[in-house]
């Protein structure tokens, strides 16, 4: 397949500029003015931006998480997240049994993701540390390409700070990179437990119940251990607050190999939703907080002391948010995001003034593709990097809504939002598979993207 992209202004960490696109193979093959070359697809992108195809390193498809099964798999996911500009994805795979080894999940995804219509790649999952696991690192980034593994600092398979350390230790030397949820446990338990047998059970004590220093004190905590473990690379997912943020910028540029990510409903969104009448539809942990928190958030993607734009994609169906309509911590956790990240983040970011134009490519595309191994295959428009593209029509007006987007969940939480500025075409290796907001590609034609480890990640 050849194809031939005229006349676009192509925008990437760069710069922008006019020009064409040749693509050949699935590979980019020229860039330059006047391209001439013969072609099966000619697509005219006169006007319209391009840019490299999103980059989303925190997605949840195919998520069981006890009796809840979240909306998407990766079919109907990565649908989404095509639709709405995105073209790789790294998905978090969940629990597996207690005790098993780090295999078991890794055989489970590669079953499920077989219906995949974007590339893929996976994060590790890591439940309990022996050395039995320990060990399975190296064959699971040498054999598997999976060099980046999640743990959390709460839920039912937390990791204890002793184990952390082991883990840091191991993974430094082998070049991987750890993933981490960061919130006190005993402190949520407490004030949950606490909330509980005083009635209080709305979704607000949701957030009252794992407040913006319980998320604070887990990043300083993660921060020291890793000082211990003579720095390696660490990325600390979905910050939310300011207090975090603060803790991050103090050894950002101390040489700490840190990477922090945020997601566009912190954003955008604030813990006001949870005094809705359907509040119950937004809880999510970390949960939304004071709107205050927004403007030094978006001033920490300015700054770069925030590295990556993800969703955390992990959308339950209003039946079962509504388990918990009169008890919070019976609700399942999570919101859906991948189709509407990149669309959010034009509109809100970039054509509001709130960053450059590069510096959401930076976030959105070419960090996340960098950080986690996939440059310059994935997040950048460079001879020789995959034809993944996008092109946004800048001028295109849209209003969001649950109606529009390709999610099987029943409602978006970013219902009734103004957008100016949309994904009009979607290309992934030089295959139109998005067109005017219909995904016409073939089910399964995603590819798994294997990733090594690197052994000196400093910066984007």
């Amino acid at each position: 397949m050849r194809t031939l992209i005229k006349n676009g202004k192509i925008a990437d960490e760069r710069g922008i500029y006019e020009g064409d696109i040749y693509i050949e193979d699935g590979i980019i093959k020229k860039i330059g003015k006047d391209l001439k070359d013969d072609c099966e697809n000619l697509v005219e992108a006169k006007g319209k931006l391009i840019i490299p195809g999103g980059v989303d390193v925190h997605t949840h498809f195919n998520l069981h998480a006890g009796n809840f099964i979240a909306e998407d798999d990766f079919y109907s996911g990565t649908v989404a997240a095509a639709c709405g500009g995105t073209t790789t994805i790294v998905d978090h795979m969940g629990f597996g049994p207690k005790g098993c080894s780090l295999f078991h999940q890794a055989r489970v995804y590669h079953e499920y993701a077989k219906d995949s219509v974007i590339d893929y790649g996976f994060h590790g999952v890591i439940q309990h540390i022996d050395d039995d696991i320990l060990n399975e690192l190296e064959i699971m980034i040498r054999d598997e390409g999976i060099s980046s593994f999640k743990i959390y600092l709460t839920y039912d398979f937390k990791i204890e700070d002793g184990d952390v350390l082991r883990l840091m230790e191991r993974l430094k030397g082998l070049g991987g990179i750890l993933c981490i949820h960061c919130e006190n446990d005993s402190i949520i338990n407490y004030l949950k437990k606490e909330f509980i047998n005083e009635g209080k059970r709305e979704p607000i004590y949701h957030s009252k119940s794992r407040p913006d220093l319980c998320e604070a004190e887990a990043v300083g905590r993660i921060i020291d251990i890793c000082d211990m473990a003579q720095n390696p690379n660490i990325y600390i997912v979905h910050l939310s607050t300011l207090k975090a943020l603060e803790r991050v910028k103090k050894v950002k540029q101390s040489g700490q190999n840190i990477f922090a990510e945020t997601c566009p409903q912190y954003l955008l969104l604030s813990e006001d939703k949870y005094l809705n009448e359907d509040g119950i539809k937004y809880i999510l942990s970390p949960p939304l907080r004071d709107k205050n928190n927004q403007q030094f958030l978006w001033e920490g993607i300015r700054q770069g002391l925030i590295d990556a734009v993800a969703t955390d994609h992990c959308p339950f169906s209003l039946q079962y948010k509504n388990y918990g309509k009169d008890d919070f911590t019976k609700c399942p956790n999570g919101i859906g995001g991948v189709e509407e990240r990149i669309p959010l983040m034009f509109s809100e970011g970039v054509m509001k003034g709130r960053i450059s134009l590069s510096k959401f490519i930076e976030v959105c595309c070419t960090n996340p593709a960098k950080i986690f191994g996939l440059y310059p295959k994935k997040g950048t428009i460079s001879i020789g990097s995959d034809g993944d593209l996008v092109i946004i029509d800048t001028e295109k007006e849209t209003v969001l809504s649950k109606d529009m987007l390709h999610s099987r969940c029943d409602y978006t939480a970013y219902e009734g939002l103004k957008l100016k500025g949309y994904p009009v075409l979607t290309l992934s290796r030089g295959e139109v598979i998005v067109k005017d907001n219909e995904f016409i590609g073939e089910r399964g034609r995603g590819q798994y993207l294997k990733r090594l480890g690197n052994l000196n990640k400093k910066g984007c």
